[in-house]
């Protein structure tokens, strides 16, 4: 299939190209005036909102590993923008609590990408935002799958 000259798959990559193109300068940006990385940010902001996270639920909020996120809270904790306090009542438990240093820099930090993005989706009908989201969800899952990071064989 063509359209304005283009196969609908170049034109999908193309669009796909100028998603992750946007959302790199918006994260060069954040870094650059900031110091901090989206994922980073992201962390701070949720950890402000709760009481009490732990690693463990912090890592589902964000839908990254408790790893990568013991890094990001590792960093955040350099920056002093979080400590780490141990429960009094289960030692075990050690909460992230943001500090106000986090907070003062979250009050400095412009809005996130997702959240400007999120008001003009909000501007499309709802049969849009429907047929958007089953298409960006099929994308989504053609791209998890393992196949693509195989070897291609030779034919």
């Amino acid at each position: 299939m063509v359209e304005n000259g283009r196969t609908y798959e170049q034109s999908i990559m193309n669009s796909l190209r100028r998603i992750m193109r946007a959302v790199d300068i918006y994260s060069r940006k954040l870094n650059t005036e900031f110091g901090l990385t989206t994922p980073q940010l992201l962390c701070l902001d949720i950890m402000a909102k709760s009481k009490n996270m732990i690693l463990k639920d912090l890592a589902k909020a964000v839908n990254l590993s408790e790893s990568t996120v013991n890094g990001i809270a590792d960093r955040l904790e350099a920056k002093l923008y979080v400590e780490r306090r141990r429960s009094s009542l289960d030692r075990r438990k050690v909460f992230l609590v943001v500090t106000p240093a986090g907070h003062a820099i979250l009050q400095r930090t412009p809005a996130f990408f997702q959240d400007r993005l999120s008001a003009s989706l909000s501007l499309m009908s709802e049969a849009e935002q429907q047929a958007m989201t089953e298409s960006l969800e099929h994308i989504a899952a053609l791209m998890e799958t393992e196949k693509w990071m195989q070897p291609q064989a030779l034919t």
